[in-house]
């Protein structure tokens, strides 16, 4: 009796290993032959829809606008721009000769934000130097706003930037779920595959965008307080020369 059960337990078993096997080699053969589908970043944008389309244009203006304010920020916040060594060269040539009006006349011939602060010391110098050296304080303020208002824009951009990646995480992720509750098959795990690419892909995409931004943004900015600073301290050498000339 124990014989035939023994039998019986193992022929039962090697029936259900055949029918597992059967069943193994039907699902490697229908994935075989179901049809590679391969999605590119094409197929990812246009996944988006309307609102990821419009996500992606949003990146995509904030990539250029980035780039456009770094090359700026790069050409004219420098020192030898902002501060010629020409002009500086003539105006203490013209406090040697103590003159102010020749010193006020080569800054007008060198337009420029140091050119701006030296006239405001020079057109209050006759109210005391004191006057003066308030007057520069606010003419470099000034130029201080001027010089970092495009710089300013960076930080916008790179504050922007991971807001919309994360907007377009948001939608693809509800996409990806909004996927899981209509669709079955194959083409459940391509549209899965799609949605989730636009979730990571527009997430990549605002931290690529936003993380040189900020850099640039607190790189060109220390870079004008320095030079702010520096004009400063030239300029109250220039008046400090002017008054030794006295």
């Amino acid at each position: 009796m124990k014989r035939i059960l023994l039998v019986l337990w193992l022929s039962t078993l090697s029936v259900f290993a055949q029918e597992a096997e059967i069943v193994k080699s039907e699902a490697v053969q229908a994935a075989e032959a179901a049809p590679e589908e391969e999605s590119g970043f094409l197929d990812v944008v246009q996944g988006g829809g309307a609102f990821g389309m419009a996500l992606w244009l949003g990146l995509a203006g904030l990539s250029l606008a980035a780039g456009a304010l770094i090359v700026d920020s790069g050409l004219n916040i420098r020192t030898s721009k902002i501060i010629p060594k020409t002009l500086v060269s003539l105006v203490r040539e013209a406090i040697d000769d103590g003159s102010v009006k020749k010193a006020a006349q080569r800054c007008k011939d060198v337009p420029g934000p140091y050119s701006n602060i030296l006239l405001a010391g020079f057109e209050n110098v006759d109210d005391g130097f004191d006057t003066a050296q308030d007057a520069i304080g606010i003419a470099a303020d000034m130029e201080s706003e001027k010089m970092l208002q495009r710089v300013n824009y960076l930080n916008v951009v790179g504050n922007l930037a991971p807001m919309l990646g994360l907007l377009g995480t948001v939608q693809g992720m509800i996409l990806a779920f909004a996927t899981l509750g209509t669709t079955s098959g194959a083409a459940k795990n391509a549209l899965l595959a799609i949605n989730i690419s636009q979730a990571l892909y527009t997430t990549a995409a605002g931290l690529v965008i936003a993380v040189p931004a900020i850099g640039s943004y607190f790189f060109f900015r220390n870079r004008a307080a320095k030079v702010i600073l520096t004009m400063e301290s030239l300029t109250m050498e220039v008046m400090k020369g002017l008054k030794k000339g006295e």
